[in-house]
C-alpha cells in the first residue's frame, strides 16, 4: 500500500525521512513519544509537536501564534531557541506572542498592536528601549 501525503509538496515528500529526522533532533523529547496519541502529551510537547508538523512541509514561512502560552518558563526559554535556530536555516517566521521581553530580543522586525492598530514598528532590540514599551509591556 502507498501512503499519501497530500498536504505536503513534492520536494517536502521526497524529504520527508530526512525531515522527520531533523525534527525529532530539534525536539529528542518527541522521539521518546513517538507511539503516544497527541492529545496525550503535555501542553510543551504538543507545542514540540505543532512546530515539527509545520517544519515538515519544507516551509519558506512558519507562523506561529503564542507557542509560549502555558509554557514552564523553561520550556518557554528552548522554544524560543528552536525558533532562532529555525530561523537561522533560513525559514522566516511570523509570531504572534504576548511575551514581549523574549520576543523583542529575538526579533528582527516587530509590530506592536494596541486595539488591532499598529501603534509602534522596529527592530526588536530598538523597541525594548522604548519607553512605552518599557512601561506598559515589561513593568519597568
Amino acid at each position: 500500500m502507498q501512503v499519501k501525503y497530500p498536504a505536503y509538496s513534492r520536494q517536502a515528500r521526497k524529504k520527508l525521512s530526512s525531515t522527520l529526522n531533523q525534527v525529532l533532533q530539534l525536539f529528542p523529547r518527541l522521539a521518546e513519544r513517538k507511539k503516544q496519541m497527541a492529545a496525550s502529551l503535555s501542553r510543551g510537547e504538543q507545542q514540540m509537536l505543532a512546530i515539527g508538523r509545520g517544519l515538515m512541509s519544507l516551509p519558506r514561512l512558519l507562523m506561529l501564534d503564542e507557542p509560549s502560552l502555558g509554557l514552564a518558563p523553561i520550556l518557554v526559554k528552548r522554544v524560543f531557541e528552536i525558533m532562532q535556530n529555525i530561523n537561522r536555516e533560513g525559514v522566516t517566521i511570523l509570531l504572534v506572542e504576548q511575551n514581549v521581553n523574549s520576543t523583542l530580543e529575538i526579533t528582527d522586525k516587530a509590530y506592536v498592536l494596541e486595539t488591532g492598530w499598529i501603534t509602534l514598528k522596529g527592530r526588536g532590540n530598538d523597541l525594548l528601549e522604548n519607553p512605552h514599551i518599557k512601561k506598559a509591556y515589561l513593568g519597568l
